[in-house]
């Protein structure tokens, strides 16, 4: 991936940002970027109300940003406040659309410091592509990155007053867009906002304006087949043989990658000794919010009674794409007939997970077992069903329910 930072959700990233800008002025450049409608212009909104006249704001999405004079203006008006002694903040929402702004925010920065103004600066963008272009180009040593990533259950339920259980559920049936949540009684009006306000312009403006992508029918049917494929692990070749408009295996990897730099998609590596064994093994693919997997599969959510084994698939997508969002390296293991769904390094320690929906056998976790006695750094964790808990430590395998799993994460080392 082009670009991660530290990866936190809503709050951990309002803290974050709330003491680096209490910080001496001018500090470093706080790039914040993410998903679409995760919050981003909300959490600057709701900066610039805490700052009060001590916060610049501009959206650089705005008609106002084409006028003449815009941009000298909002430096201006900061500088003025600067001099009279206030630390300013200069809030700059989805500052990719500002052509050359990466030069353009490291000569206003430069300015700054050689003036000893007391200016902090915050710009967000939805896409990691063209954050990462401008700053690794131009802002070398002078920004920090932070990611506001996708929502987690304990966010739903904290933000929006719904029981751990609710938010949970809704993980996995629909995802955890903040901006989805108010229609989610309505499921028609819900899925025309997931594809019109999230994977449209995500599909069809981020990636496609801020690189070069030579063929986007092809692009768009890459997305649709993973998105298609939860927590499958999928060869190119097979991949390729699911496409409508057939295109070069290495055109396809590219493909996954800037999804995955979108935010849409994470092709999961295989956990392997050896790099070049790694590089050879097919991704799992893991779509990165439920509520993408609702609005692509033509079956929409699964019914856990009569379709178990799809609902199955989801709940491990969820747990995965949650791993990967909360900044945990997740990665895979196979080696036939063995499998371990989910391979997981972070702070809390290392990890190997298998998740379960329903009844399992002992046949069911060899895998996991056989997984931790070959890398005995990692510790085994059988995500099941809160009902099958019991049967997990009859098995001796330590276990806990993956309903907590999505609110708490792993246990702590």
């Amino acid at each position: 991936m082009i670009l991660t930072g530290i990866r936190l959700d809503y709050a951990g990233c309002r803290d974050a940002l709330r003491r680096r800008l209490a910080e001496p002025a001018p500090g470093r450049i706080q790039l914040l970027t993410g998903p679409r409608q995760v919050g981003k212009t909300t959490l600057l909104l709701e900066l610039a109300a805490e700052l009060g006249d001590r916060a610049a704001y501009a959206a650089a999405d705005s008609p106002e940003a084409a006028l003449p004079g815009f941009w000298e203006r909002l430096w201006s008006g900061a500088a003025q406040r600067a001099a009279d002694g206030r630390q300013t903040v200069v809030l700059i929402d989805e500052v990719q659309h500002l052509s050359a702004w990466a030069a353009r925010l490291k000569a206003e920065w430069d300015r700054l410091r050689r003036r000893r103004l007391r200016v902090h600066v915050v710009a967000t963008g939805s896409s990691a592509l063209g954050l990462a272009r401008g700053s690794k180009e131009s802002l070398a040593g002078r920004f920090e990155r932070l990611t506001l990533a996708h929502w987690s259950a304990s966010s739903l339920a904290q933000s929006f007053g719904v029981t751990p259980e609710e938010a949970v559920d809704l993980v996995v049936r629909m995802g955890a867009y903040p901006g989805a949540f108010a229609l989610r009684n309505d499921p028609p009006r819900w899925a025309a906002y997931v594809r019109d306000a999230i994977v449209e312009p995500a599909v069809g403006r981020d990636i496609m304006a801020l690189t070069a992508v030579r063929r986007p029918a092809l692009l768009r049917q890459v997305f649709a087949v993973a998105a298609s494929s939860p927590a499958q692990i999928v060869s190119l070749q097979k991949l390729q043989g699911q496409l409508h408009d057939r295109g070069a295996l290495e055109t396809i990897a590219q493909y996954l990658r800037l999804l995955e730099d979108a935010y849409l998609v994470a092709p999961l590596e295989k956990h392997a000794s050896r790099p070049a064994r790694q590089r050879a093994a097919p991704p799992k693919l893991v779509t990165l919010s439920n509520a993408l997997l609702a609005v692509v599969d033509p079956r929409g959510i699964p019914d856990p009674a009569r379709e178990p084994e799809r609902f199955g698939a989801w709940v491990e997508n969820a747990c995965l794409a949650f791993a990967w969002s909360s900044g945990r390296r997740v990665s895979y293991w196979r080696e036939e007939p063995l499998e371990v769904d989910g391979v997981i390094d972070g702070a809390e320690g290392s990890w190997a997970i298998e998740v379960k929906t329903g009844p399992f056998r002992t046949a069911d976790v060899r895998g996991l077992l056989e997984f931790t006695r070959r890398f005995p750094r990692y510790r085994p964790l059988l995500l099941c069903d809160p009902a099958e808990l019991g049967a997990a430590a009859r098995l001796d395998v330590p276990a806990m329910s993956w309903t907590r799993f999505l609110l708490d994460g792993p246990p702590a080392a």
